[in-house]
């Protein structure tokens, strides 16, 4: 799911959540984070627009439809702004070994996201205070924020504020973007029955495959993938295993709600039974066995072949081959989503609240040659006009208004819709959500959403074979499938996946264990004969145990509690 998501539990972790699935508070009619954009900070920062410069900016993320603002959103932004970026992203390496880098030649550019690197950087003296900056440059950014700007300071004791996070405020969560995938061919077969527990998803699987067992090309039906064989064995392997057994996305650990006592969410009794059944999917051949062997590209060209009826996965990382069927007009092959259980007594947590949790953001560093500057520029994408400007694109180019309404025409909707990366690329929406950003849900003054996802946007949206699935179930949305929001009680400490191991420190040291640990033993329990397993899980779990799991659990509650206290202030 679009989670969504400031810090990573490591280095290593930075890597994968980045995503967060975790939810918001909802604030459909934008309450305090409404209002006219500040003239005089807009008027000051076109005016900077009088003396073009290029600035650096180093992502952790790699952006494959950056369009190095030649995009029409782009070339805007350099007109009103005067500023062009010049975006460097990891090449060769990891995020974490990119900025290592740069830590160990003390040299930087002008603007970092740095992910899980942001604690590293903080620690080298890299970035700066930008609350003096915000205080009298960035009303705008200062505005969004609104009541969650104490949540941007760095410590108990370090009031800085060292990033801006990029995670949108007041976000309502209109759709669901994880969960399990069945092609809507499979349910169609199936007669669209109910799809709960992982015993239901398994039945219409094994349904499909004994009367499609090859393809109309003559490939042989794969009823299952899962992409276990790089990073996002955690996003599509583990992951799901706290989420198909009730708990919420903390990262690689459970936190107990009352308490706030967390373990490694492997420990726990009901995940080992969901890997059971991952096990058991392999045993009855469900399962694809290259799962965790595959590497990405073969993951996604398999998926975009139409002959993987389920996935185990977020949108965003199948969302690629998914667009490559609809290209081919293969439809018939894309994925419904739904929140599947181990069992009927568990429900999905992907959107139990957190508040506001920052999040990864962007950041300011001592080797900017005009942090002002900077400030305002990042202010102006703050403001009313720039987050219309960075969600919806141009007027009269990529939108409408329509009886006071912003509405999209229908042939740019198609290519959004079909064909999102060169959309991305070629219009510039969503390339520029760098800092201070509303969620979904809010609206701007004139009664707009400030982003384009809400439920009849969401709807226009989707493919006649949505649309078809989703009355059979009586939803208009995929969201309409999961809990309701407010179905479990708000997260005290926001997403425990933001907490950070202390670079170099004994727990971060721990973590990394338990991580290589895991990446041995789940695979090795999924693949072994069911007689097995549990033998194998056993091994695991004693891995763990000597790897130090006790000690991180300790730590890791502390932390936990810390930001509780934080927080509460």
């Amino acid at each position: 799911m679009k989670r969504k998501m400031q810090m990573a539990l490591s280095l290593m972790l930075a890597l994968v959540f980045v995503f967060v699935t975790a939810c918001g508070n909802s604030n459909n009619e934008g309450g305090s984070n409404t209002g006219s954009t500040n003239g005089a900070t807009n008027a000051t920062n076109e005016g900077e627009a009088a003396e073009p410069i290029t600035i650096r900016v180093a992502s952790g993320d790699i952006n494959a439809n950056w369009d190095d603002m030649q995009s029409e959103t782009g070339k805007f932004i350099q007109e009103k702004t005067g500023i062009t970026m010049k975006q460097e992203f990891p090449v060769g390496g990891t995020d974490a070994e990119m900025f290592a880098l740069m830590v160990a030649s003390d040299e930087y550019p002008d603007l970092v996201m740095p992910k899980g690197s942001a604690g590293k950087l903080v620690d080298a003296g890299a970035l700066i205070d930008l609350r003096p900056l915000i205080e009298e440059f960035g009303p705008n950014i200062k505005k969004v924020y609104g009541e969650y700007f104490n949540r941007l300071r760095w410590s108990e004791d370090d009031d800085a504020i060292y990033t801006l996070p990029s995670g949108g405020v007041g976000q309502t969560y209109f759709e669901a973007g994880g969960g399990f995938q069945l092609q809507h061919q499979v349910l169609e077969a199936a007669g669209y029955p109910e799809i709960k527990t992982v015993q239901d998803y398994e039945a219409a699987i094994k349904a499909y495959i004994e009367k499609n067992p090859k393809t109309a090309d003559g490939q042989p039906t794969i009823g299952m993938s899962l992409n276990g064989g790089e990073w996002q064995i955690l996003i599509s392997v583990t992951n799901p295993a706290f989420y198909a057994t009730g708990a919420p996305d903390d990262g690689e650990f459970y936190v107990n709600q009352d308490t706030h006592e967390a373990i490694m969410h492997y420990q726990r009794p009901e995940e080992r039974e969901y890997f059971r059944w991952l096990n058991h999917m392999n045993d009855i051949g469900l399962l694809d066995k290259e799962s965790f062997v595959q590497k990405y590209d073969q993951y996604k060209a398999k998926v975009a072949s139409g002959r993987v009826l389920g996935l185990i996965d977020q949108d965003w990382d199948y969302g690629d081959a998914q667009n490559a069927l609809k290209a081919a007009g293969n439809f018939k092959a894309t994925y419904a989503r739904f929140p599947v259980t181990l069992n009927d007594t568990f429900q999905d947590h992907s959107f139990q609240g957190t508040g506001y949790i920052a999040g990864y953001g962007i950041g300011i560093t001592k080797d900017a040659k005009d942090p002002e500057r900077l400030i305002k520029f990042l202010d102006y994408l703050a403001s009313d006009e720039g987050q219309v400007l960075v969600n919806w694109g141009i007027e009269g180019k990529h939108y409408n208004v329509v009886d006071g309404k912003r509405v999209i025409p229908e042939d740019i909707q198609a290519q959004k819709s079909n064909d999102n990366n060169t959309f991305k690329k070629t219009t510039g929406i969503g390339n520029y959500l760098l800092s201070a950003r509303y969620g979904d849900g809010v609206k701007d003054p004139s009664g707009n959403y400030y982003t384009t996802t809400f439920p009849e946007q969401i709807q226009t949206a989707y493919s006649e074979e949505d649309k078809k699935t989703l009355a059979k179930y009586n939803a208009t949305t995929y969201k309409d499938l999961w809990p309701a929001d407010d179905a479990f009680p708000e997260r005290k400490y926001g997403a425990a996946w933001t907490l950070p191991f202390e670079t170099g420190s004994q727990a971060n040291v721990i973590f990394q264990k338990t991580q290589d640990i895991m990446k041995k033993r789940i695979p090795e329990a999924i693949l072994a004969k069911p007689a097995d397993f549990d033998k194998i899980y056993d091994a695991f779990l004693k891995d763990l145990d000597d790897a130090g799991v006790d000690k991180l659990n300790a730590e890791f509650t502390k932390m936990v509690k810390d930001r509780v206290a934080l927080w509460s202030k």
